[in-house]
């Protein structure tokens, strides 16, 4: 069976280069923190900067002041397409920047430290179950995050997998289909490819299932710990309840007997009539 570190490298051979690191830099730090907030400041800036300009002369100008409030409301809706229109295409923009980033990283294996980066494909238990063990247990949510990276990485080697098997069958068909020349050892090479893709594909499979069955198991870990932590002080509380159960019936019992024998005194100190 081919390791699954290999199969990660060898099939994304493709799209990288001898120069590519994998990588995260301080130049990728500072164009994603760039890109999360340039859209909104694009916004921003084209729509509100020039209406504050014409409106500064608008309340400062005693002379044509409408000419600066039409310039104003003007410059504020053509400002505010403008701005929306730059936002967009900086969204599109981050998305491709982002998609080749993961495309770089991956093309060495995948991280636990930099799985963050792959919240895209994730799913949506998967990034909850990570929120939560971050806040509540980082031990739990580091295992979390080296297993995610295992299962990224799998995902990843099955569906390469899958697309050059599709493309190996294809030239399998087509060397079937040529008349009149040997194509015995074009074909016995392809089929050498399709049983190496075969074994890269179930050795993913393999890597995958247990990536996913060790995910379940952390997470029903950190949620046994969270829910025994509440099981706990409500096992306490009602020990709590039942220790203070007798103690209230003692008091009532002796309240109800000081009774009686306060009533009989009484009677008894009565004078017979």
């Amino acid at each position: 069976m081919i390791p699954l570190e290999l199969a990660v490298t060898d099939h994304r051979k493709h799209m990288t280069s001898s120069t590519t690191t994998g990588k995260i830099s301080a130049g990728d730090q500072r164009t994603a923190t760039l890109l999360n907030w340039a859209p909104w400041l694009s916004v921003a800036l084209l729509a509100l900067a020039p209406t504050l300009f014409f409106l500064f002369f608008y309340f400062t100008s005693a002379e044509e002041a409408a000419v600066y409030l039409l310039l104003a409301m003007t410059s504020l809706v053509l400002g505010s397409a403008s701005g929306l229109i730059v936002a967009i295409a900086l969204l599109f923009y981050r998305r491709h920047w982002a998609g080749r980033l993961r495309e770089r990283l991956a093309a060495d294996g995948i991280t636990g430290s930099e799985v963050p980066w792959f919240s895209t494909e994730l799913t949506p238990v998967e990034r909850r179950a990570l929120k939560q063990m971050q806040a509540h247990s980082p031990a739990l949510a580091d295992a979390y995050c080296e297993t995610l990276a295992i299962r990224l990485n799998a995902s990843r080697v099955i569906a390469g997998a899958r697309r050059d098997l599709l493309q190996v069958q294809q030239r399998i068909n087509r060397a079937t289909n040529i008349q009149g020349a040997d194509t015995a050892a074009l074909l016995k090479d392809l089929q050498v490819d399709r049983d190496r893709l075969e074994d890269l594909k179930r050795e993913g499979q393999r890597s995958l299932s247990e990536a996913e069955a060790r995910l379940q198991t952390i997470e029903a870990t950190a949620s046994r710990g969270s829910d025994w932590a509440k099981t706990n002080y409500m096992l306490q509380r009602l020990n709590e309840g039942k220790t203070n159960v007798p103690m209230a019936l003692e008091s009532a019992r002796l309240e109800q007997q000081i009774r009686e024998d306060t009533e009989r005194e009484l009677r008894e100190q009565r004078p017979s009539g």
